[in-house]
């Protein structure tokens, strides 16, 4: 877009888009597009998210991610991406997405999607966790009060010098255990965190989803734990090396697409 003012005046040449009374029209004919309406006020809305720590949504890199997109020449980039150090105040998590979009207004919903998805599962995720805990200390006082009360309490107390120490046979399976609750856990959180954002998008007012949409791709790394969870036909891969120390892509998900069986 050039500027529509003379080099020599510096004012709006006569029937130029910048002129006053073509201005005046264009204002009169112009249709408003939808999901336009709101732009600036999601903006102000979203920009404290843009500015947390560890968040990355442009092309970037930290120490343990690195995200990029490259626009194409086709249209406007529908393609959304996150990711998220320190997920849910848990220095040992991270989340990553990436959101296909398509349809007129793709770009828009991934972008909504980009920002609220990773919002609804950690506010899911930290109270399913909340909830466990509390059940498991009120758990543990019943069974604390049952054994104080029994003839034998005297046998389960150590001394203050002696630790008291696990079988392993037991250690191990509190390990496999503690490692399916984290995944049903998250699995739960997934679930339901999806079906709200898509009830959200459904009954969204300034953004048609009827026609627009967004797949989506996303995970959780806790430790050296990976859930994905994912929708549409976008692909999480793993890279890893073989016995041979050659690089290995690994597909870790299913592309979701109409003609999938069952």
């Amino acid at each position: 877009m050039g500027s529509c003012l003379s080099a020599e005046s510096r004012s709006p040449i006569p029937g130029s888009p910048c002129s006053p009374a073509f201005g005046v029209r264009k204002r009169k004919n112009s249709k408003k597009r939808p999901g336009s309406r709101n732009s600036s006020f999601d903006y102000r809305r979203e920009e404290p998210l843009h500015r947390v720590p560890g968040r990355m949504f442009l092309n970037g890199s930290s120490d343990v991610a690195c995200i990029f997109t490259q626009q194409g020449k086709k249209g406007p980039n529908q393609d959304a991406m996150v990711v998220w150090e320190n997920f849910g105040s848990r220095t040992d998590t991270i989340f990553c997405g990436v959101f296909d979009g398509h349809g007129p207004y793709g770009h828009m919903v991934a972008k909504r999607v980009r920002d609220n998805l990773p919002l609804k599962l950690s506010a899911y995720w930290e109270a399913k966790v909340s909830v466990e805990g509390d059940l498991k200390a009120i758990t543990t006082v019943n069974n604390a009060s049952s054994i104080n009360n029994s003839e034998d309490a005297a046998a389960s107390f150590v001394s203050a010098e002696e630790e008291p120490r696990l079988p392993v046979d037991m250690e191990e399976e509190n390990t496999e255990e503690s490692h399916s609750e984290l995944f049903q856990t998250l699995k739960e959180a997934f679930l339901k965190a999806f079906k709200v954002m898509d009830r959200e998008l459904k009954f969204h007012g300034s953004v048609d989803c009827f026609c627009s949409g967004t797949t989506a791709v996303t995970l959780i790394k806790q430790g050296q734990y990976l859930v994905v969870g994912n929708v549409g036909d976008s692909r999480a891969v793993l890279g890893t090396r073989d016995s041979k120390n050659a690089l290995v892509a690994v597909q870790l998900t299913v592309d979701l697409k109409p003609n999938l069986p069952g």
